[in-house]
C-alpha cells in the first residue's frame, strides 16, 4: 500500500490483489482466466459505494500489463508497467470519468485511439468508471468495438447503477457483483489500519465505524480519519460516547427507552427523550430507520442470540429487549411498523423535519390507545400478558387505507352498523327498500339523490359479486375515505338489515363508467364498419363521427 499520502481512503488503497478486503471469489475468478489466458473482451464491476470497484480495475489492468506476467503481483519491486499504472501515467492505460464525459464524441474519440496497437506493453485498456452515465448514443456507438475488439484491447467498466445500462452492453462483458464487505473482515482491516498508524482506539468504536460505513471500505476509512483528528495527544483516550457525538450518533438504549414511553402513553417523556437524541445531531432519517431496526428486534426477538455483533447493544438491551417482545401484542408492533415506513417518505414533505418526527411519535401514540385499545400501562403489565382486546375493525380499515394511499387490503370485512347506538329494533322502518343487485343500488342513490354515493359506485368501484346482503368490491385510487362508512349507514337505514362489505384485491369488474365508454366505443366501431357510413365517407371525406346519441332517449327526454 502506499505510504507517502495522508488520507487514508488513499494511503491504504490496495494496490495488488492480495491486499483487498473481501471480494475474495471475484478475485480467485479473474487471476485464472489470466493464468488460463481466457480474458474477455470487457469486464464490469458493479456494486455499492467504496467496495473496490475501481481499485480492482487498476489492478486488473496491472496484471495484465505486467511486464513479469508469472508473478502478476508487483508490490514491493515494482516493474515499469505497473508504477506507471499506479501513477496513472501509463500511455497504454486510459482513464475515463464517464460522468464528465458522456457524448458520443468522447466514445468516437476513445474508439478512434484504439485503433493503434499498444506501445510499450501488451494490451490497450481503457478504464471507464461511472460507466452508466455514458448517453444512449454513446452506448451505442461502443457496441461494435465493444463486440469485436483487436486482441490487444481490453475495456474495464465500473458502475454503481447497472441497471441503466443497455440490455446490449450488458450481454458483451463480463460482469462481476462486489458485495458489501462483512463486519468481521472490516473490522480486522481497521485494526490493522489502527495498528500501523500507531493509535490506540477501543474496540467498540472500531465496531461503531464499521456500523456506520455499512460494508464500505472508503467509507470506513473516511470515518476513521475523523476519529483520529478528532483524538488529541493529551493523554486522554478517546471513548465510546466521544465517537458518537463526532458521527451524530446515539445508542440504542435511548431508543428502548423512548419506545417503552410510548407504549406506556407518556407523551411528554417521549417528546423529551426524542429532543435529547436530535440535540446530539442525529438526523431524522437516521432516528427512524434506528426506530424501524428497534421494532423489527421486538418483533423477532427469538432470533436475539443470532444478531449480528455489528450491534451495538448491551447485555441489558438484549434483555430489555426480550421483555418488551414478550408484553407487546405482535399487532401494535405490525402498525408501528407500517407507520414508520410511511413516515420515511412523508418527512420529505415538512421543510422542518424534525417536528414530522415529533408528530409521528404522537401518533403512535394515539394510535396504541384508540387502535389497540389499551390503556397507559396494560401493554407493560408485571405478568407480561399480551392485551387480547379486540381491534376496532372499521378503525383500521381507515388507518390501513390512509398509510398506504388507498391500497386495498385483502379481505377485509367490517360493518360501520356496529357502531351504530341505535338498534335496528328501535328504528321503526316504514318502508323498506328492497335491493337485489348492483344497479339496483345505483338506482335506489338516484331515488334518494344520493348524487355523490352514485359517482363512487359507478366511476370508483369494481363489483366482485353483489349478494345476500353481501358486497364484494375492488376500488381505485380515486375512492373517498369515507365511502364504506357512507356505504354501510346508507344501506342500513334504506333496508333496516346489516350488509357487509368485503374489500378484495381481486380485479373485478370495470366500473359502470368504464363500460359505458366501451359500449359506446364498440357502437361507433360499428357504425363506422356500417355500410350508412362508408356511403357518407365517399361523400364527404372529411366526415368524422366523436358521438353517437339514441335519438329514442333523446326524445325522451
Amino acid at each position: 500500500m502506499s505510504t507517502n499520502k495522508t488520507v487514508l481512503a488513499i494511503k491504504y488503497r490496495p494496490q495488488v490483489f492480495d491486499e483487498l478486503v473481501g471480494q475474495s471469489i471475484i478475485v480467485e475468478t479473474i487471476r485464472k482466466s489470466i493464468s488460463l489466458n481466457k480474458i474477455p473482451n470487457a469486464f464490469l464491476f458493479t456494486g455499492i459505494r467504496g467496495v473496490g470497484k475501481t481499485t480492482i480495475a487498476r489492478i486488473l489492468a496491472k496484471a495484465l500489463n505486467c511486464a513479469d506476467p508469472k508473478k502478476n503481483n508487483c508490490l514491493n519491486n515494482c516493474c515499469s508497467n505497473c508504477s506507471q499504472i499506479s501513477e496513472s501515467r501509463h500511455i497504454d492505460v486510459l482513464e475515463m470519468d464517464a460522468a464528465s464525459k458522456t457524448g458520443v464524441d468522447d466514445v468516437r474519440d476513445l474508439i478512434e485511439f484504439s485503433r493503434y496497437g499498444p506501445t510499450s506493453s501488451k494490451y490497450k485498456i481503457f478504464i471507464i468508471d461511472e460507466v452508466h452515465m455514458l448517453s444512449k448514443q454513446a452506448f451505442n456507438a461502443l457496441l461494435k468495438t465493444l463486440e469485436e475488439p483487436p486482441e490487444y484491447l481490453k475495456f474495464i467498466f465500473a458502475t454503481t447503477e447497472v441497471n441503466k445500462i443497455p440490455v446490449t452492453v450488458l450481454s458483451r462483458c463480463q460482469r462481476f457483483d462486489l458485495l458489501r464487505i462483512s463486519f468481521d473482515e472490516l473490522l480486522t482491516f481497521l485494526k490493522k489500519v489502527t495498528l500501523l498508524e500507531k493509535k490506540e482506539l477501543d474496540e467498540e468504536i472500531l465496531k461503531l465505524v464499521v456500523k456506520i460505513s455499512e460494508g464500505s471500505v472508503r467509507d470506513s476509512l473516511s470515518l476513521l480519519d475523523r476519529v483520529f483528528l478528532s483524538d488529541n495527544d493529551n493523554g486522554k483516550k478517546l471513548n465510546l460516547k466521544s465517537v458518537q457525538k463526532i458521527f451524530g450518533y446515539f445508542g440504542k438504549g435511548y431508543l428502548l427507552d423512548l419506545i417503552i414511553e410510548i407504549f406506556k402513553g407518556n407523551e411528554k417523556k417521549v417528546l423529551e427523550l426524542y429532543k435529547n437524541i436530535y440535540n446530539q445531531g442525529v438526523e431524522p432519517k437516521l432516528f427512524i430507520n434506528d426506530f424501524l431496526e428497534i421494532i423489527y428486534y421486538l418483533k423477532n426477538n427469538q432470533n436475539i442470540d443470532n444478531l449480528s455483533s455489528s450491534l451495538d447493544f448491551t447485555d441489558s438491551d438484549f434483555e430489555r429487549i426480550k421483555n418488551l417482545s414478550n408484553s407487546v401484542d405482535n399487532r401494535s408492533l405490525l402498525l408501528f411498523w407500517e407507520y414508520s415506513v410511511n413516515i420515511l417518505s412523508e418527512i420529505n414533505l415538512v421543510s422542518n423535519q424534525h417536528l414530522a418526527v415529533e408528530m409521528f411519535l404522537i401518533r403512535l401514540m394515539y394510535l396504541k390507545k384508540e387502535v389497540l385499545g389499551t390503556s397507559d400501562n396494560s401493554i407493560l403489565s408485571n405478568d407480561g400478558n399480551k392485551n387480547k382486546d379486540q381491534i376496532n375493525e372499521n378503525y383500521v380499515k381507515n388507518l390501513y387505507k390512509d398509510i398506504n394511499n388507498n391500497k386495498t387490503i385483502d379481505q377485509i370485512k367490517f360493518s360501520s352498523q356496529e357502531e351504530e347506538k341505535i338498534s335496528i329494533d328501535d328504528k321503526k322502518i316504514s318502508n323498506k327498500t328492497e335491493i337485489n343487485s348492483f344497479s339496483d343500488l345505483i338506482s335506489v342513490c338516484v331515488s334518494k339523490k344520493e348524487i355523490e354515493l352514485k359517482y363512487e359506485l359507478e366511476n370508483n368501484v369494481n363489483l366482485i359479486s353483489f349478494k345476500n346482503n353481501n358486497i364484494e368490491i375492488s376500488f381505485n385510487d380515486n375512492l373517498n375515505k369515507n365511502f364504506i362508512k357512507n356505504l354501510t349507514t346508507k344501506l342500513l337505514n334504506w333496508t333496516g338489515e346489516r350488509w357487509i362489505i368485503t374489500l378484495s384485491k381481486k380485479t373485478g369488474l370495470k366500473t359502470m363508467k368504464e363500460m359505458e365508454v366501451q359500449n359506446n366505443n364498440n357502437k361507433l366501431d360499428d357504425l363506422k364498419n356500417s355500410e350508412l357510413f362508408k356511403e357518407a365517407i365517399n361523400l364527404f371525406p372529411d366526415l368524422e363521427i366523436v358521438n353517437i346519441k339514441d335519438i329514442k332517449e333523446d326524445s325522451s327526454d
